[in-house]
């Protein structure tokens, strides 16, 4: 589908490149310099990316899909998540592992970094029913760990229903938050360890009642205003039949301080399908969403953070898993995921890294 209209005046995306990948890309981070991309893998595979030719090279390996990828100590160490419940420190100038921790008996869903570097937080949890109406059970580990990033020693356990799926820390790293497949967001505060917030929004969640009677959805991706005054979450609007996956593309924010909600996705400025991804431009002004597309004409889109409209969108032809800007702004790194095919008796490449131009 053709991208929608952009005047001079507002943002436009133009792709510059794309690189494939053995795997799909579960999550993204980029260096400062925006020269050098790190990869989370469907196949366990953590990836250093030369942004500029596509050439690669394998850092480590989890046991299970490696789901998530965050810089530390300046650049020089990545840390990564994986379905194995393990955390992975990369000594990237050696190219070596050089810390494997047990954080987790479930998978690790979700990884984060504070902005300061000094902490790693991620989540885990599995969903299942705790009676004959298939309400979540009670967790079986903690679902939110805080870690010290240069000691791996955990420093925070952190109660919260499971699946938690989605983490992020305050800019001034004083907080975190993390949300549920139940639309449950908590936010604690890091230098007491109490939590300072909770809420519930039946808008990122759904409750089958069609085929099966299960949870679906819940909160994919969360991430703090660069003014650490707001709190977004993204996911896909509830349905009947969750099986279907057709929810609203979805947005929301709120002062995650009393779990007011302040705005969401306009009506009528967004079709069907799962959010994963959201990023804010380094300058503060737009927001990205991104992620599947079921009914519509975009799966990426571009919001003016003070109107919360819709400013520019496209339909990117891949889901999306992960997004990520270049610290100057100038350009957009997209994790994504294509559907794997098998030819010749051999499974094609079904993982791509897109580098796109931000201009306006």
């Amino acid at each position: 589908m053709p991208e929608s209209p952009s005047p001079a005046s507002e943002p436009k995306l133009t792709k510059l490149n794309e690189f494939k990948l053995p795997a799909a890309v579960l999550a993204l981070e980029a260096a400062a310099d925006g020269r050098t991309l790190y990869a989370a893998c469907l196949d366990g595979a953590v990836l250093r990316i030369e942004a500029e030719s596509g050439k690669f090279t394998e850092l480590g390996r989890h046991g299970s899909y490696a789901s998530g990828v965050a810089l530390i100590a300046n650049g020089a160490t990545l840390v990564s998540g994986g379905y194995d419940g393990t955390l992975l420190w990369h000594d990237l100038a050696s190219g070596t592992v050089s810390r494997r921790l047990k954080a987790h008996e479930f998978w690790s869903w979700d990884l984060a970094a504070s902005l300061d570097g000094k902490l790693v937080a991620s989540v885990t949890g599995q969903y299942l029913a705790g009676g004959y109406k298939y309400e979540p059970a009670p967790e079986r580990e903690p679902s939110v760990k805080v870690f010290d990033a240069a000691t791996g020693e955990l420093r925070h356990s952190f109660p919260h229903v499971p699946p938690v799926q989605a983490v992020a820390f305050s800019p001034d790293s004083r907080h975190v938050a993390a949300g549920n497949l139940m639309g449950e967001i908590r936010v604690w505060e890091l230098a007491t360890g109490k939590q300072v917030s909770q809420w519930k929004t039946d808008d990122l969640t759904s409750w089958g009642i069609i085929k099966s009677h299960h949870y679906l959805g819940g909160v994919f991706a969360l991430e703090f205003s660069p003014d650490g005054s707001s709190l977004y979450a993204c996911g896909m609007g509830p349905m009947r039949d969750p099986m279907a996956g057709n929810g609203v593309q979805r947005w929301q924010r709120f002062d995650w301080r009393t779990g007011n909600k302040l705005d969401q996705t306009h009506e009528g400025e967004s079709g069907q399908g799962l959010m994963e991804a959201l990023a804010f431009h380094p300058a503060g002004k737009l927001f990205l969403m991104a992620g599947r597309l079921f009914q519509g004409t975009w799966n990426l889109a571009l919001f003016d953070a003070a109107s919360g409209k819709n400013v520019f969108s496209t339909d990117a032809k891949h889901r999306i898993t992960d997004a990520r800007f270049s610290a100057d702004g100038s350009r957009l790194f997209l994790a994504k995921a294509r559907h794997q095919e098998l030819k010749d008796g051999k499974w094609l490449e079904f993982g791509l890294v897109e580098v796109h131009s931000v201009t306006g």
